[in-house]
């Protein structure tokens, strides 16, 4: 702006003296002078007008940059928070798998236990209202049931589901078919497969309802219904427990869990 007032005066000052100096100078030069200075002041203005310009360029474009900076800054934000967020997910995960597998471990044992308490007291013949002990086999079944029962308890609860199905489908007939069926229902509680393992399950109760497994199978039922959130058709299935085995050590069991769905 200072460079355009300079000019202006210097025009103003030209156009005074022109009367003075008309001796001195023809018509053709002061007009030629005149000329030159609107130019020149023309040429300033071009400059001025393009320095604002790019001014106004830069400045725009220094904002568009501090709108993109914002951007990734909120972008960066979000991606911290999701990573957060999926940290504390597999936490959890593996708070809720760790949980699950000691549950299961300790049922194992548990029926570990029991088995072989209920195979001590059918061998002494002290308790009368003990089942009858489980039935067994000597051939090509027994060696293939016991293959199957080896990967179970070996925690191979995949390589189980399939050898104990396997089993059921080449000896339907055999004396171990119940007890292949209850642990491949339990196999595959193990695996979260819950309506399969209810399906065999129910297979064992239909087949064999007095087998010695048929108390631990329906309480397995409500156990499979109880983590597919059916509250309802559990309590069903435990009401039931207790009524067509009320002696059994899984009736006792169903009446705790009973007591808590209520």
């Amino acid at each position: 702006m200072s460079t355009l007032r300079a000019l202006a005066l210097a025009a103003v000052t030209l156009v005074s003296a022109q009367g003075a100096q008309a001796q001195l100078f023809g018509d053709d030069q002061a007009r030629q002078a005149i000329l030159d200075l609107r130019q020149r002041f023309d040429q300033a203005v071009t400059a001025q007008n393009r320095l604002v310009d790019e001014n106004t360029q830069m400045r725009r474009s220094m904002l568009e940059l501090q709108q993109q900076i914002e951007s990734l800054r909120g972008d960066l934000a979000r991606s911290r928070g999701q990573e957060e967020q999926l940290t504390r997910e597999i936490s959890e995960l593996k708070r809720v798998n760790a949980a699950a597998q000691q549950t299961l471990e300790e049922r194992l044992r548990k029926l570990e236990i029991d088995s072989a308490a209920r195979d001590a007291a059918a061998a002494s013949n002290t308790a009368a209202n003990e089942p009858p002990p489980e039935p067994t086999a000597s051939g090509g079944d027994k060696q293939e049931y016991d293959a199957a029962l080896a990967q179970f308890r070996a925690g191979d609860f995949k390589g189980a589901q399939t050898g104990f199905a396997n089993f059921i489908k080449r000896y339907p007939r055999s004396g171990l078919a119940p007890s292949a069926l209850f642990w491949l229902g339990n196999a595959q509680y193990a695996t979260r497969d819950y309506k399969e393992a209810i399906t065999n399950f129910r297979s064992l109760l239909t087949a064999a309802p007095s087998h010695q497994r048929a108390p631990e199978a329906m309480l397995s039922i409500a156990n499979c219904q109880i983590e597919l959130k059916d509250s309802k058709s559990a309590r069903t299935t435990l009401e039931s427990l207790l009524k067509t085995y009320p002696q059994s050590e899984a009736a006792q069991a169903g009446r705790e869990r009973l007591a808590r769905l209520k």
